[in-house]
């Protein structure tokens, strides 16, 4: 039995001999220009601090509870096959790639490439793509200035790579399911992804995030999408995690002209969720949608940050988050969009909207826009507030119980951002799951 290595995060002097038995792992790995890559992250790590409030990005967003926590870098699971099936969604048909505690299980796992499509994991991918991995790995995700990306950058090794060659067209989704298991310690996970998306191509990845085990869980999920000129990427993103599980994900995209890139993420659970994405749009003609929704209860916390920078002329990004809000939960959501001075002709959205179901509960909304350019269309918006009186009262004059009518409005309210996965079979899933939760509340 491997020894189980454990460290706290809040030293970095923690951090120095976690790295070195992670380079046992490596074999003549150390040599590579990747591993370089990991080792100047490291270096970098150890120039930074984790953010606290008094930072303006993370001002309502307290990681202490992330930071409080001894995890193991290379937590065993004794998970078995029958009980991953229970996540796996059998209906779905995908290439399904299974992560236990952020370590690839090939045996759980059931995929294949297609013509123009490939599919590995981040470390077959070394073997048969070391010079994609080289020039693209870190060089999206830029670890200066954010901690997280630069521990994941610097203990990378897990994840999956896909390539979709020019005009390669995906028969199926890619399916990610993560999983952690903290029945026998507190857990940190961090696979990491690299998507290549060439001229024309067109890839869904769809990705989803249980937990199992009560311990605490801290998942440090980090994705790069490399969006070629014309390419379509539709890419989806299921949250439903427990009370003692933390996730701290950034998903970075880099565009370039006529190029298509759609993001929808529902996080129905966690004790502390934050997503970052930041998405250039370095093109012409570009497309870009951000989509969210977020139902919390309890004391579940989750910060969306997003960034869209328009570069160039004759861009386009839609923006929309909703939030519906129980119990003592709190959110965050805080989105900027930039547009440089050459990027004239660009359109971008932007709308939050919450409904407030609890006196206890809060949201913290800070839409933004920046403009160097004066030929655009650009507005932004938020509102926040409990659910409208007036449907309500024409439903229950129609002899719907108050329940059920409070069940559909906030159905509805949902569906704006639901409608938007195009996976038919994923878009059902979810439906179920927040029907449930309305229905139950």
């Amino acid at each position: 039995m491997q020894q189980v290595i454990q460290a706290n995060l809040k030293d970095n002097d923690n951090i120095e001999p976690v790295f070195s038995h992670f380079e046992t792992q490596l074999n003549g790995e150390r040599s590579s220009a990747w591993h370089q890559k990991r080792k100047a992250a490291l270096e970098e790590l150890k120039s930074l601090t984790y953010p606290t409030t008094k930072n303006e990005e993370w001002k309502y967003t307290n990681i202490a509870k992330v930071l409080a926590n001894d995890y193991a870098f290379n937590a065993p699971s004794d998970l078995t096959k029958e009980e991953i099936s229970k996540f796996s969604l059998s209906e779905l048909e995908a290439h399904k790639l299974v992560f236990v505690n952020g370590i690839f299980r090939e045996e759980f796992s059931d995929y294949s490439s297609e013509k123009g499509l490939h599919i590995l994991s981040l470390k077959a991918a070394y073997q048969a793509h070391a010079d994609l991995i080289e020039a693209h790995f870190s060089e999206i995700a830029s670890t200066k200035e954010e901690p997280f990306t630069a521990l994941s950058t610097a203990f990378a090794f897990n994840g999956v790579f896909i390539l979709a060659e020019k005009s390669a067209v995906a028969s199926k989704p890619i399916f990610i399911l993560n999983i952690t298991d903290t029945s026998d310690y507190p857990v940190i996970a961090q696979p990491r992804n690299l998507v290549i998306a060439r001229e024309n191509s067109e890839v869904t990845v769809i990705e989803d995030f249980v937990s199992v085990g009560g311990k605490p869980a801290f998942l440090n999920y980090v994705s790069e999408f490399k969006v070629e000129q014309s390419a379509k990427v539709d890419h989806y993103k299921l949250q439903n995690k427990g009370d003692n599980n933390f996730y701290i994900g950034t998903t970075q995209v880099h565009q370039s002209d006529k190029s298509n890139y759609n993001n929808t993420v529902a996080t129905l659970g966690g004790g502390l969720i934050r997503n970052n994405l930041n998405i250039l749009l370095d093109g012409e003609y570009c497309e870009a949608f951000m989509n969210g929704l977020y139902m919390l209860k309890d004391k579940d916390h989750v910060d969306n940050h997003t960034m869209v920078d328009h570069l160039k002329p004759n861009s386009y990004s839609n923006e929309m988050y909703k939030g519906i809000m129980d119990g003592h939960s709190t959110g965050v959501f805080n989105g900027k969009i930039y547009v440089r001075q050459y990027a004239q002709k660009t359109n971008a959205f932007q709308e939050n909207k919450n409904i407030l179901l609890s006196e206890n509960a809060t949201v913290d909304t800070k839409p933004q826009l920046e403009i160097w350019a004066d030929d655009v269309k650009c507005s932004h918006g938020a509102t926040t507030g409990a659910l409208d009186e007036e449907p309500l009262f024409y439903l229950r004059s129609r002899g719907i119980g108050e329940d059920k009518a409070r069940a559909l409005l906030m159905n509805a309210f949902a569906e704006d951002v639901i409608s938007r996965i195009k996976s038919e079979t994923f878009k059902s899933h979810i439906e179920t799951l927040i029907s449930n939760r309305l229905e139950n509340r």
